[in-house]
Parts: structure tokens; sequence; C-alpha cells
């Protein structure tokens, strides 16, 4: 189940989750919900109400320095293929995320009240962007959440070969630099698993969340009240 007292979502815990990996529904959603999941590290995902949290069990994660280059990836560093930039084009990468279209997948998961959330977040500079350009054409980036020590992919778009792979190693290095202990990568693909992505147990995961969360109240103070 789930509740709200006073605007603040209640959660159940993480490792209640079904085998599916469900762990609550709600007929809404906002800021402080998400901030709130993703802290305990659920995420929202659906397509119609009601509002679907999951806490999917193995959980794709990558740990940065475990990240990997394939040799095909050097040449497009090497070459300066592709620029890459971070935060300034954060609504083109989430409409092309929301837009592009995915094998399996009849429509996007990602709605106007998503969109509005985390372009909220973004003012605040915890959802962050990475933008990647050719011939100064958006071409492939990605977006997720920055909470502590940990970021929280949500989604990345394509529209030239490796560009998404490009937007993402950058990405990793960067993070990497700044701290960050693990990417939540959330379900599992031949892609992520390319880069160095593999799954690890609800249980070991939860571990992961729960050091973060002082990691959080220390930068995000606000985050208590």
């Amino acid at each position: 189940m789930y509740f709200k007292t006073h605007d603040k979502a209640i959660f159940p815990h993480p490792l209640f989750s079904d085998e599916e990996g469900a762990v609550a529904f709600a007929e809404s959603i906002n800021k402080e919900d998400v901030l709130t999941g993703y802290a305990f590290g659920l995420f929202p995902w659906y397509n119609n109400y009601p509002i679907f949290w999951w806490n999917t069990n193995p959980r794709c994660v990558l740990f940065p320095d475990q990240l990997k280059i394939s040799k095909s990836m050097r040449p497009y560093f090497n070459q300066n293929k592709f620029s890459v930039s971070y935060n300034t084009a954060f609504l083109k990468v989430i409409n092309a995320c929301k837009n592009i279209k995915r094998p399996g997948q009849a429509g996007s998961w990602l709605n106007e009240d998503l969109i509005q959330i985390f372009t909220k977040l973004h003012k605040q500079n915890i959802v962050q962007s990475v933008e990647v350009w050719q011939d100064e054409k958006l071409v492939g980036g990605l977006y997720g959440i920055k909470l502590g020590k940990i970021f929280f992919g949500e989604s990345m778009f394509s529209l030239k070969p490796n560009a998404s792979k490009f937007g993402f190693i950058s990405l990793v290095k960067k993070l990497q630099k700044e701290g960050i202990v693990l990417i939540d990568c959330q379900q599992e693909t031949e892609h992520l698993k390319s880069l160095g992505a593999r799954t690890i147990d609800k249980v070991t995961f939860w571990g992961y969340i729960k050091r973060n969360l002082l990691e959080i109240l220390k930068e995000e103070p606000e985050l208590q009240n």
C-alpha cells in the first residue's frame, strides 16, 4: 500500500516488493514523492493510473570503476566524433527520451506529470542531463537523479549509432570524479551489460541505499522537513 500524510509520501519498506518488483501504488505523484521514492531506491513506472512504484529484483547497477569501454568505442573518443555537454538542454533530452521509438514498446512511460516534476528537480540540480552533439545537432543523451553518492539513471536516447554510449561513458567518468559510488540502471539490458553493468539482489542494493541516505541528509538537509 501507499499512504500520504500532510502531502508527504510514506512508502512500504523497499524489501517488501513482490516477485515482480512492485512496492506500492498511488493515484497521484508529486516532487516530494519522487524525492522520497528515489532516496529509498524506488522508481515510478506506469502507463496509466494508478501509479506503480518499483524495486526490481535483481537490480541492474554499474560501479563506476567497472565501466567497460569497448575497442569499437575508443575511436569515437580519440577522434572526437561527438561532443558532450551537461545540463544545457534538459528539456530537449527528456522529450527525446519520451518520443524515441523503442523495440517492443507501444508508447512511453514518460508523461507530462513526470516531465514537469523532473524539470522542477532539474532546476534544483537534482535531476541532471547529458547531451551528445554532432555538428551542433543533438544526437543523443540521457538524464537521471543524483542523490548523495548514487546516480539513478532514468532514460537515454540515441539518433546516431553509439551516441548514447558516448554520453553514458562520459557521464560515468565525470560521476566517478565526483565521488559517486553506484549508478542505478534499474533493469538489465544487453546495452548496459556491454558497458559493465551487472545485477545485484535487492538486499545488497538496499545496503547501498541505506548508507546513501546519510549522504543525502548531509547534502540536502531540507529533505528532513
